[in-house]
């Protein structure tokens, strides 16, 4: 486990961390072979991971910081937060599954979240979909307040 005492910006540079666009978050590629993708995400607080969907599973990995707070978006209208963390006895998960075609979000509990995802097939732009907060809304309503609080103006 690293460190309590270091900072998102500090831990961004220790491991070559840059923005990425749209999502929000840092992120860097570690894997992309004909057989997977995999990178480190950090969360940090006040940022969040925009509300997307993937045509592929995604597996969430935590490895440092705070936990981190998933929303998913089921297409038979569940909703489910899972949370990245190391407290076992609390429910929280080193790992949760993002099945293909739900709708994912998430932010930090705390300072910054250290993840990782790893995908097979590798991750591709054009599996990538960003979600709109009004038809979002429209179809899960019982998660509004989390929904606004996970997609961009």
């Amino acid at each position: 486990m690293m460190s309590g005492s270091l900072e998102a910006d500090r831990v961004a540079d220790l491991l070559g961390l840059a923005p990425l666009p749209a999502e929000g978050g840092r992120w860097a590629q570690t894997v992309r072979d004909g057989q997977s993708t995999a990178i480190y995400y950090l969360l940090a607080e006040g940022d969040f991971s925009a509300i997307h969907r993937l045509q592929s599973p995604e597996l969430y990995h935590h490895y440092g910081g705070d936990p981190a707070l998933l929303l998913l978006l089921h297409p038979d209208g569940q909703v489910t937060e899972p949370v990245l963390g190391p407290d076992l006895e609390g429910g929280q998960r080193p790992q949760v599954l993002v099945p293909a075609g739900v709708w994912q979000g998430s932010s930090t509990l705390g300072r910054w979240s250290l993840l990782g995802t790893t995908m097979t097939p590798p991750y591709t732009d054009e599996m990538f979909e960003l979600g709109r907060r009004d038809d979002l809304l429209d179809r899960w309503p019982t998660a509004a307040a989390r929904i606004a609080d996970l997609t961009r103006a």
